[in-house]
């Protein structure tokens, strides 16, 4: 199939260029012409495991282009809309002006018999009002929605070897055929079991940012409960494993620490309790709210933490802070609470040094303020506390003992929970969590 892409960022470009593996012609179509001239030499603009690789198979297989120009859709029979929706400046909701300004340079190469699936992140009623775009502008033409579940990390896996894929399609004889189509697409995961899911267009909606508002709950929970924790000295710790070996509830997610950040949990939940104030429904969401509330008080601790092991003060300290990017194996740094941690103890007169893998170029970018370091040696050196804030295997993995050797007071907080304090203790660390004794 003669496949397009409209938006190369990170759901775009990894949808492609995945699409170009399993022997489909894609166009890659963005806005921005330096984007386009990276993927052009087969490099993401982004750090993904597997992603330069691909591109670079699919750039010398012929099967993959990029372009800036829309016209390069016209020989598509099948246009995926992979643009973003980030939260509106100063509002809860949704920016949807990406994904109608997609939809509007795909008009106007767009024929009968056409297929247009929607996989960004959309508030419940916009793909309604996209297909009726559509088929006013194009009789024939036809959108379905395909939401994405990626997670950062695994992106191309996900997409390759998807859990499931959902379809919201119209109760007609036309959205059938588009969803016959789509199967074409997906043939290769479909054969190989994955799990389909046929529904209306709203529920096709709800699905994505309903999941993330599970996780993101499932999260915050857990960080209220290391609350009470360091309340009552309980670990939580133990806690989330005991209640973790109960199936119904199961473990994963249920890591106390930091919280949640990056470019989609966030702005997905308060986009859906904007969408439901919107609809009437917003006392049935409030609970987000609170979710919200958890997630951002972790950060906030956290600097309460660094001032408690350094006596109440952390004025003039020296603080190595071990991570940048919201998560491990990405460069993302939107909401990032390491460095949402990072930036606040410095405003509170600590000398602040960031390291990380990957994201030091993109959080140099957005907190120009901030000093950052490529070498954990480097970040370390004459520290009097050492956070971890984002639990990459360089960190998890670190040698307490060199690295007593490296900084002026061995204080460590683990702000992952995912170093093992029994170890870091008696290498002679001073060894803090949220919510552990």
């Amino acid at each position: 199939m003669r496949i397009s892409v409209f938006g190369c960022g990170y759901l775009g470009a990894v949808h492609a260029a995945c699409m170009a593996h399993l022997g489909h012609e894609v166009v890659g179509i963005d806005v921005l012409p330096e984007q386009v001239q990276r993927l052009r030499q087969g490099q993401a603009p982004f750090y993904e495991p597997g992603l330069d690789e691909l591109l670079a198979q699919g750039r010398a297989s012929g099967l993959l282009e990029f372009a800036t120009a829309p016209e390069a859709a016209a020989t598509a029979t099948v246009h995926f809309v992979c643009v973003g929706t980030p939260q509106r400046k100063n509002e809860l909701g949704a920016d949807l002006s990406y994904v109608r300004a997609a939809v509007d340079s795909l008009l106007p190469h767009l024929k009968p018999g056409d297929v247009v699936v929607g996989k960004s992140t959309v508030p419940i009623g916009t793909a309604e009002q996209l297909a009726e775009v559509i088929r006013g502008a194009v009789p024939g033409a036809e959108l379905l929605w395909n939401p994405e579940f990626l997670r950062e990390g695994f992106a191309v896996e996900d997409t390759l070897r998807p859990d499931r894929f959902v379809y919201g399609i119209a109760d007609t004889d036309q959205g059938r055929a588009a969803a016959a189509v789509l199967d074409a697409v997906y043939a290769t995961a479909l054969d190989a079991g994955t799990p389909k899911i046929e529904t209306d267009m709203a529920t096709a909606q709800l699905v994505k940012v309903a999941a993330n508002s599970f996780l993101a709950t499932k999260i915050s929970f857990i960080n209220a409960m290391a609350e009470l924790c360091e309340a009552t000295e309980a670990d939580v710790k133990s806690l989330a494993d005991a209640i973790g070996h109960d199936d119904r509830i199961g473990r994963r997610f249920l890591n106390a620490g930091l919280g949640f950040g990056g470019g989609c949990l966030p702005k997905d939940i308060r986009a859906f309790m904007a969408r439901a104030g919107e609809l009437g429904v917003d006392q049935a969401l409030s609970f987000l709210r609170e979710v919200d509330s958890i997630n951002m008080r972790r950060r906030i601790r956290m600097v309460d933490l660094a001032r408690e092991v350094c006596g109440g003060s952390i004025v003039g300290r020296r603080i190595a802070v071990l991570g940048a990017a919201f998560k491990p194996d990405s460069d993302d740094v939107r909401d990032s609470p390491a460095l949402n941690v990072s930036a606040q103890m410095q405003l509170q007169g600590a000398y602040v040094t960031v390291t990380d893998p990957k994201a030091i170029d993109n959080a140099a970018k957005r907190w120009p303020d901030l000093v950052f370091v490529t070498a954990v040696e480097d970040a370390v050196a004459g520290a009097e506390v050492v956070l971890v804030a984002t639990e990459w295997p360089e960190y998890v993995g670190l040698d307490p003992v060199a690295l007593r050797g490296m900084v002026k007071t061995p204080i460590v907080i683990d702000g992952r929970n995912c170093l093992d304090p029994v170890t870091w203790r008696a290498a002679g660390w001073t060894y803090r969590a949220l919510g552990r004794r």
